[in-house]
């Protein structure tokens, strides 16, 4: 038994919000610089070029590369093994995002009571937190920032089983082709099938902690997220919604079994800018 102190997460929670709005993963600026080579559009290649100039820059002066910092989503893969002390494990998560989103002047976007009042709740908490038991003794955090113009675009849908493949991509499609230039692309198409009408909506959402460029190790859905990107592509809706070539830089698809009866099929989708950080303790 491992025993860690509640506040080595918060600590860790901390850096890892200011870190991912400030500094994107080197794979996504790397897709992004080839996406740069393959865009027909003149006016997407300039925009392109802006969009990595601006990640340059928020990185070399450690600012947010979007004004919307977004809701902190927090994946945190515990080990069995680890015995936590000094205090609640999920108010830590919490306070490392309340300190996080202020230590880095980060915007706070979280408004309590949506419906009728929509007070900000001042600190961007609560946290969005979802908690998986793991072999061993390391504690996996990834912070994910997302922000609404993106999640706004999302979409989910009870397909029948006899709709199949073809009625998955063409769901996925019009998904993409209705949130046109709103979720800023050049996008990454999160795909979640299977489950229940819950379990799939995270399925999406967690398809975009992989890494850009990493397929599903089942071939056929790795085959399937090639063509569902061709297809996408093929939409010209183009970076920044102003036509082009590059409309996305990844479909990530992640599925789970589901009930004889149901297909479901949740749509997520990120911005160009795909924050994330993780760390491992």
């Amino acid at each position: 038994m491992r025993n860690m102190n509640v506040k080595e997460v918060e600590t860790a929670i901390s850096k890892l919000c200011i870190q991912s709005c400030c500094h994107l993963p080197e794979e996504v600026v790397a897709t992004l610089k080839k996406t740069t080579g393959t865009e027909e559009s003149p006016l997407g290649k300039e925009i392109l070029e802006i969009i990595i100039k601006n990640a340059q820059l928020a990185q070399d002066t450690d600012c947010p590369i979007c004004q919307d910092t977004g809701l902190t989503v927090v994946y945190a893969e515990i080990g069995q093994e680890v015995h936590f002390e000094g205090g609640d494990i999920e108010a830590a998560i919490h306070a490392g995002v309340a300190d996080g989103y202020t230590k880095g002047y980060l915007r706070k976007s979280s408004v309590d009571d949506p419906l009728f009042v929509r007070k900000n709740t001042g600190d961007n908490t609560p946290a969005i937190i979802h908690t998986t038991i793991v072999p061993g003794d390391k504690v996996k955090l990834t912070v994910l920032p997302k922000g609404c113009g993106s999640e706004n675009m999302g979409a989910l849908k009870m397909l029948k089983p006899a709709d199949g493949v073809e009625g998955l991509v063409n769901f996925v499609l019009e998904t993409v082709r209705i949130a046109g230039p709103n979720p800023c692309p050049p996008i990454t198409v999160g795909v979640g099938v299977g489950g229940n009408m819950e379990r799939v909506a995270e399925l999406a959402k967690h398809s975009l902690t992989r890494h850009m460029g990493e397929h599903n190790p089942n071939p056929k859905y790795a085959e399937l997220e090639a063509e569902i990107l061709r297809r996408v592509n093929l939409t010209g809706i183009g970076p920044s919604g102003l036509g082009g070539t590059n409309t996305a830089l990844a479909v990530n698809i992640e599925y789970a079994p589901t009930h004889i009866g149901g297909l479901p099929v949740a749509v997520n989708l990120n911005c160009h800018a795909a924050r994330r950080a993780v760390v491992s303790l």
